[in-house]
């Protein structure tokens, strides 16, 4: 009835025992790991964490700038999404600036005509933001 040697202890093989089956949990180099590729681009990937870099977000804003925008919660489609409106920015600009945003907010976002629409509630920490990209004034409406 016995069919081969077995320890029964579930733990690693003594010396005289083939190491058949046994994985050591500790060794992840000897498998396959199918999410190794994706490490290198996991830089592109837009977080959920708020990165303000210096580049996007000056502490000293810059002399020239939007002369205002204004800032609304809208619901589209369920979901609340702040507005951002009233920048007249070129569309090339307006990438830029939604780029910047939602790597500063943490979130995702599209720009609608001459506006930047952004998934989420942000009227609190987007002003900050503006003003510190240029803008120089920020309402609520």
């Amino acid at each position: 009835m016995a069919r081969g040697k077995h320890s029964g202890s579930g733990g690693p093989p003594k010396a005289d025992e083939p190491e058949q089956g046994y994985r050591d949990p500790k060794d992840k180099g000897r498998f396959n790991n199918p999410f190794a590729a994706l490490a290198a681009q996991r830089e592109a990937v837009p977080g959920t964490q708020p990165r303000i870099r210096a580049e996007d977000f000056p502490l000293t804003p810059p002399a020239e700038g939007p002369a205002q925008a204004v800032l609304r919660l809208e619901q589209r489609g369920g979901q609340e999404v702040t507005v951002v409106d009233g920048l007249d920015l070129a569309p090339p600009e307006m990438q830029a600036w939604l780029a910047a945003l939602q790597r500063g907010l943490g979130c995702y976002g599209e720009v609608d005509a001459s506006t930047l629409v952004l998934k989420g509630d942000h009227r609190r920490t987007a002003p900050d933001l503006l003003l510190r990209r240029g803008v120089k004034r920020v309402r609520q409406g």
